[in-house]
């Protein structure tokens, strides 16, 4: 159990040391030499746990999902509303992008290896679903309008918010996110819901990023 535990500890500090040679240097330019010298392991406790750089990343994009899976969880509550589920759910993205390495490491490397696998799969395709299922909830609970594909919805939102991170990282303003997200919900709500619940949700949207502020 101890020596367990301690490979456990190894691994760990492994994936620790890689999400932060990733951020640095990008997933192209990070070696293996640089990643050992970060965690302060050696070689061999590395290839114990990893066979290549690709697998190292790709475990990095698992922990990474697996740490905003679980923030997220607070919105999995059935008696919050999917459309403020969605909105807080892109906070969240917006928080850990910023203060969790592991996490922005996972959202960069799943750009620049590409395919957005782990190595259990497409994490995109998982957050796909997820968001589909809110823009069906909040369509059933009438925030959002009736006539909407929740599939179409679904898939906006997704590919908002991972283009409003692409974008603040090209650009290296990070720091702009939470008020670029304030921003999209501010544009984007009048298209999905009535007309009596728009200042409502614009509301609710704004007060999000004001514990982001200074």
């Amino acid at each position: 159990m101890v020596r367990q535990a301690r490979a456990e500890i190894t691994r760990d500090t492994v994936l620790a040391g890689a999400a932060n040679v990733f951020l640095r240097l990008g997933y192209a330019n990070a070696s293996l030499s640089e990643i050992i010298s970060q965690s302060q392991v050696t070689k061999g406790a590395l290839y114990f746990h990893f066979g290549s750089k690709e697998e190292l990343a790709r475990a990095v994009i698992d922990e990474g999902n697996a740490r905003l899976t679980t923030a997220c969880m607070q919105f999995n509550d059935g008696r919050i509303p999917a459309l403020e589920a969605a909105i807080g759910i892109s906070y969240i993205v917006v928080d850990l992008s910023v203060t969790d390495p592991m996490v922005s490491a996972m959202l960069r490397l799943s750009h620049q290896i590409g395919d957005y696998r782990g190595t259990e799969g497409n994490v995109m395709a998982g957050w796909s679903v997820a968001f589909d299922k809110l823009a069906a909830k909040a369509i059933a609970q009438g925030d959002i309008d009736p006539s909407s594909d929740p599939s179409t919805i679904g898939s906006l939102v997704l590919e908002i918010l991972t283009g409003v991170h692409m974008v603040a990282v090209a650009t290296s303003t990070t720091e702009e996110l939470p008020s670029r997200m304030e921003r999209l919900w501010y544009y984007l709500l009048p298209a999905l819901v009535p007309t009596n619940k728009l200042d409502y949700f614009r509301e609710f949207a704004a007060r999000r990023v004001i514990r982001f502020g200074p």
